[in-house]
C-alpha cells in the first residue's frame, strides 16, 4: 500500500526551479517571477481551474521572501477567522520588515461582509493579499478589493508539462520509485486529468495501487486499458469543490450545445444535487445563449439573462424549475456561432494589422482643427438616404471589404443574409 499522504502533497514543489507550468507568470522574465526577484509583491488574484499550482505558487512566494504566511479557506473561515489572521499578521510587524502573505483559497466563495474585512489591512499593507479562485474575479470579488489586487490568469497544464510530472513521480517520489512501473500508454491519464496535477496524481496513485493490491507484483505496466478500468471503478460523486466540477458542467454545456435536452437536463440535475451554486450554472448558460446559439434565436440571450436575475433572488429548491426551463429552451432552439466567430476573426485581423488609422470621414471632429484636417469630411448620414441605408466604407482601406461575420446556416440568419447581400453586394460576398 502506498502512504496515507497524497502524492501531490509528497511531490508539492518547493521553489520556482520545481515548480511545473505557468511560463507566462513565472518563466524567466516573466511578471511573477520578477516581482518575486525583486522582493516587492503587491497583493493579487490568482485566477484558474483546479490543479494548476495556485496555493503552491503561493507558498512558494512567501518561503522565497521570507514572510510569514498564513492560509486560509474561504469555504471554512468566516469574518471571525479573517481578524483573528489580520491581529497575528499584525504582531509580526516589525520595523523594516515586509508584511505578512495571507492567502485565502476560493475567495470566491466569502461573501461582501467577509471580503470587506480584507480591506483595510490590504490598503494600509498589514498584509499582501494572495487570493485563489476557479472563478472569474470580475464576478465574485467586490470592485472595492478587485481594484486593489492584481489579476493573474493560471492555464491548465498542457501535455508536456504532464508527462514530466508523470516522470518526476515515477522517479522522485519516496513510495512509486520503490516499484518497476511503466507507462505503456499514457493517453488516458492525461486525458482524465484535463489539465489538472492534482487529478494525475490521483489518477496515477490509484492505479497503482489497485494493481499492487491486486497482483502483489513489484513490475507495474500501465496502459490505457487499466487506467479506466481503475478509475472508473473509483470515480468520486460531483464535488462542486473541484474534482468533477468542470467535468460535469462541461457536459452540460456541450449537451446544451448538441441539441440535446434530455441530457442537458441530467447533468443540471447532477450539479443540483450535488449543491453547484445556481449562479454559476446560470451564467454559464448566459454565456452559452449568445456563444452557441447567437442570432439564430435571439430571444434565448433575453431568457438566460432572466434565468440568471431569477436565480439570484429566487432561493433553492424553486431555483432548479428556473435552470430547467432555460437549459431545454437553449437546447432546444437553433444554434449558431457566427457572432462568436465574427468576433474571433476581427481580434485576430487587428492583432495581425495592428493600430490601421480610422478612415478620415468617419473620425469625431469636435474642433476647428479637426474638420481642416479633413476629419468627418464626406460622411453621409444613413437616414438622409433612402431606406436609411448608404453604401459607404467604414473599414480601415487596407482591409476594406474584408467579411468577418458569415451568417450561420439557420432561417433567422438566412434572412439575414439576404439582407446583407442586397445591400453590400459587390463590397461583401455572401454567396447568395
Amino acid at each position: 500500500m502506498l502512504a496515507n499522504q497524497p502524492l501531490a502533497d509528497r511531490l508539492r514543489p518547493r521553489n520556482l526551479n520545481e515548480f511545473v507550468g505557468q511560463e507566462h507568470l513565472v518563466g524567466k522574465n516573466a511578471v511573477l517571477r520578477k516581482m518575486i526577484e525583486s522582493g516587492n509583491i503587491p497583493s493579487f488574484i490568482l485566477w484558474g481551474p483546479p490543479g494548476v499550482g495556485k496555493t503552491t505558487l503561493a507558498s512558494i512566494i512567501a518561503n522565497t521572501l521570507k514572510r510569514p504566511f498564513f492560509h486560509l479557506s474561504a469555504v471554512h473561515s468566516g469574518v471571525k477567522d479573517v481578524r483573528d489572521t489580520i491581529e497575528k499578521a499584525k504582531k509580526q510587524q516589525f520595523f523594516d520588515q515586509p508584511n505578512p502573505v495571507l492567502f485565502i483559497d476560493e475567495i470566491h466563495r466569502f461573501n461582501k461582509s467577509q471580503q470587506d474585512s480584507l480591506l483595510g489591512s490590504v490598503e494600509q499593507g498589514i498584509i499582501t493579499l494572495i487570493g485563489a479562485t476557479t472563478e472569474n474575479p470580475s464576478f465574485e470579488v467586490i470592485s472595492p478589493l478587485l481594484s486593489r489586487c492584481q489579476v493573474y490568469v493560471m492555464n491548465p497544464l498542457d501535455e508536456k508539462e504532464l508527462v514530466s510530472l508523470l516522470d518526476k513521480a515515477l522517479r522522485k517520489d519516496i513510495y512509486l520509485s520503490k516499484y518497476d512501473v511503466e507507462i505503456k500508454e499514457n493517453e488516458a491519464l492525461l486525458r482524465i486529468s484535463g489539465g489538472d496535477a492534482r487529478k494525475l496524481y490521483n489518477a496515477l496513485e490509484l492505479v497503482v495501487s489497485s494493481m499492487i493490491n491486486e497482483t502483489g507484483s513489484e513490475k507495474i505496466v500501465i496502459d490505457n486499458e487499466k487506467v479506466l478500468e481503475y478509475v472508473q471503478k473509483n470515480l468520486a460523486l460531483y464535488d462542486k469543490n473541484g474534482e468533477q466540477h468542470y467535468d460535469i458542467i462541461s457536459a452540460f454545456i456541450k449537451s446544451i450545445r448538441g441539441s440535446d435536452p434530455n441530457a442537458a437536463v441530467y447533468w443540471l440535475a447532477r450539479m443540483v444535487e450535488g449543491g453547484e451554486d445556481p449562479k454559476f450554472i446560470a451564467r454559464r448558460m448566459l454565456i452559452l445563449a449568445a456563444e452557441d446559439i447567437g442570432l439564430a434565436n435571439p430571444n434565448a440571450l433575453l431568457l438566460a439573462r432572466a434565468c440568471f436575475e431569477a436565480v439570484n433572488v429566487i432561493g433553492w429548491p424553486e431555483s432548479r424549475i428556473i435552470l430547467s426551463e432555460a437549459a431545454v429552451y437553449l437546447a432546444t432552439s437553433p444554434k449558431s456561432n457566427a457572432s462568436y466567430m465574427a468576433i474571433e476573426n476581427a481580434q485576430a485581423t487587428a492583432r495581425d494589422t495592428g493600430d490601421l488609422p480610422v478612415p478620415l470621414h468617419i473620425r469625431n471632429a469636435p474642433t476647428k482643427l479637426m474638420k481642416d484636417l479633413g476629419y468627418h469630411k464626406d460622411y453621409k448620414y444613413a437616414h438622409s438616404f433612402e431606406g436609411n441605408f448608404i453604401k459607404d466604407n467604414f473599414l480601415p482601406e487596407e482591409i476594406k471589404g474584408m467579411k468577418f461575420y458569415e451568417p450561420g446556416k439557420n432561417p433567422k440568419e438566412e434572412e439575414i443574409r439576404k439582407r446583407l447581400d442586397n445591400l453590400w453586394k459587390g463590397i461583401y460576398d455572401y454567396d447568395i
